[in-house]
């Protein structure tokens, strides 16, 4: 068994499609995948990417991709990479391939002299929960996650606009 990790290509827009969609429904999301594929194109291979993917793969067969961006501490004053998302197949787990792809990330982040390597898991996932333990991830239980998306994005730009902000 052979495993290997590659950058994302356009050609892959397909089976990136197809991952966020089965790691949505593993995570019981499904029905919050809203993503147009030609504008997630646009957004991961036009002329200014938002995100980069990495393909991991099973004796080239691909099993599972990382999707992932830059961040910035302003406190260690250098950029970290940001996880996304991190999916390997039911029928490939237990391969090695999640670890790999994991490790990927880490000598970029140490290439590209990031400060860290972060991402975050849902409650329940205790599978998930377990095997970034046993890779020394640590939960950062002093902060809460905030959001703000759909109306309340569209109005809170609004109001920046209405007062010259």
């Amino acid at each position: 068994m052979t495993l290997s990790i590659r950058p994302a290509t356009r050609a892959d827009i397909g089976l990136i499609a197809e991952l966020i969609r089965a790691l949505a429904d593993y995570e019981k999301l499904l029905d919050e995948v809203r993503f147009d594929q030609s504008v997630l194109e646009q957004k991961l291979f036009g002329p200014r990417p938002y995100a980069e993917v990495v393909i991991g793969e099973i004796d080239g067969v691909a099993q599972g991709f990382a999707l992932f961006f830059h961040n910035f501490s302003t406190f260690e004053g250098k950029p970290g990479i940001y996880l996304e998302d991190l999916f390997v197949k039911p029928e490939a787990r237990g391969s090695g391939l999640g670890k790999a792809l994991l490790a990927h990330l880490a000598a970029l982040a140490v290439e590209r002299d990031c400060a860290r390597l972060e991402w975050r898991v849902l409650d329940w996932n205790e599978p998930s929960i377990g095997f970034y333990k046993a890779l020394g991830a640590k939960f950062m239980d002093e902060w809460t996650v905030m959001r703000v998306d759909g109306k309340a994005l569209a109005d809170l730009g609004a109001s920046a606009l209405a007062t010259g902000a």
